[in-house]
Formats: structure tokens, C-alpha cells, sequence
């Protein structure tokens, strides 16, 4: 597949693109900064670029499969995913590509809790991340609602970060994956794992899918 990954250097992109660099697919890695060009693959082909732009997304989604943004922005700035989500929208609806975004865990529903949003959710979602988990909610919103329905929400575990790549983890639809515990987490390479296989399946375009152990 032709693939291009916006936010490539980020904790998530970078798994992302190495999944699939890894998987035999051809990426275009995109980063907003210039400085960090170096810092992609040899084997991507890196372009500077900003998501938040529908010029530059239709410039690098032209011609390819899929597009998978992985972007967060920085504290403080967090409205800017609703943003990205329509630029990206408004952007491949133009170039008939493929969406996989990278959202939060916000929108699923907490399990044996009668439909109990992550949102609403104080133990999984603490007061200094609520703005985070909003924003992400509302993200998710403009997807359902947006005139382009060519798109795949991936919502992470409550927690995701440094581990391995197991290729092992669990797929569901729309409701938080915790494991025998109650514990809902996955490492970074694990839920590349789980993207770059909802890039080459596509099982839940217009949907939203969560991974987790």
C-alpha cells in the first residue's frame, strides 16, 4: 500500500511508519518541522507538511491508499484535533483517500457499565487530563457528523506507551479492552500493529475500533 503518516515522528508515528516500512508498504512520512526530517527512515519518503492544512493534505494523500494521522498537539492547544479532523476531512474528500485517525480513548464506553463513556470516567480520566480526553471526544463527533465517511477512528488503550511489539493484543469495537486486572493499556508498537492491520483490512471504515491487552 502507499501510505502517508502525518505526526511520523511523534510516540505513535514512529511505530507506525516502522510497522509499516516493516510490513513492505511504501510511506510518505510527513513532519511539521523541518529539523526533524533527519530524524525519519531512510526507507520513508520524508516530506514536510502540517495536517492542520487542507493544501498540504491534499498534496501528500494525492495518489495514496490510506492516510494515517498520529498528531497531538501541545497542552494548551487542544481544540486543535477538531481542527485536524476536519482539515483532514475536508482534505481527502478531495483525493478519495482512505482516513485512519488517531484519536483518544475518550469516545469508547467503559465496560459492565451500563454505557458509561471513558469520558465520564474519573478513574480513567483524571482532572488534568480532561481537556485532552474533551477535545478528543469532540474530534470523534466531527467525524461521525462530517459529510466524508471515508475514515476509521483508532481510540488507544487509557494507557498506552514504552513496551514491545508482541504483534498480541485485542480488537474491539467502540468499548475500552482491559485485560484480567481492569488494567486497559498497550505499548506503542503493539497499537501500530493494530493500525497498520485496519489499513490493510479496513473492518471498521466509518467506525470507531479500539486496541488493548
Amino acid at each position: 500500500m502507499r501510505i502517508t503518516v502525518f505526526g511520523a515522528t511523534g510516540n505513535v508515528g514512529q511505530a507506525v511508519v516502522a510497522e509499516a516500512i516493516l510490513r513492505g508498504h511504501q510511506v510518505t512520512a510527513v513532519t511539521r518541522d523541518p529539523r526533524k526530517v533527519a530524524e525519519l527512515p531512510a526507507q520513508a519518503f520524508a516530506q514536510v507538511g502540517d495536517v492542520n492544512n487542507i493544501g498540504d493534505v491534499i498534496r501528500l494523500s494525492e495518489g495514496q491508499d490510506l492516510v494515517i494521522s498520529a498528531t497531538r498537539p501541545t497542552a494548551g492547544q487542544e481544540k486543535q484535533l477538531i481542527n485536524i479532523a476536519e482539515a483532514l476531512l475536508t482534505g481527502l474528500r478531495e483525493t478519495h483517500t482512505r482516513l485512519l485517525l488517531v484519536g483518544g480513548a475518550a469516545c469508547l464506553t467503559v465496560p459492565n457499565s451500563d454505557g458509561k463513556l471513558v469520558l465520564n470516567d474519573e478513574s480513567l480520566v483524571p482532572a488534568g487530563w480532561k481537556d485532552i480526553a474533551q477535545a478528543c471526544f469532540e474530534q470523534y463527533q466531527l467525524c461521525v457528523a462530517h459529510h466524508n465517511q471515508n475514515w476509521s477512528y483508532a481510540s488507544p488503550s487509557a494507557l498506552i506507551g514504552v513496551g514491545e511489539r508482541t504483534g498480541q493484543y485485542r480488537v474491539s469495537e467502540g468499548e475500552l479492552v482491559v485485560d484480567k486486572t481492569g488494567k486497559s493499556h498497550i505499548s506503542w508498537q503493539d497499537f501500530a500493529c493494530a493500525l497498520i492491520d485496519e489499513a490493510e483490512t479496513a473492518q471498521y471504515v466509518g467506525k470507531v475500533f479500539t486496541a488493548g491487552y
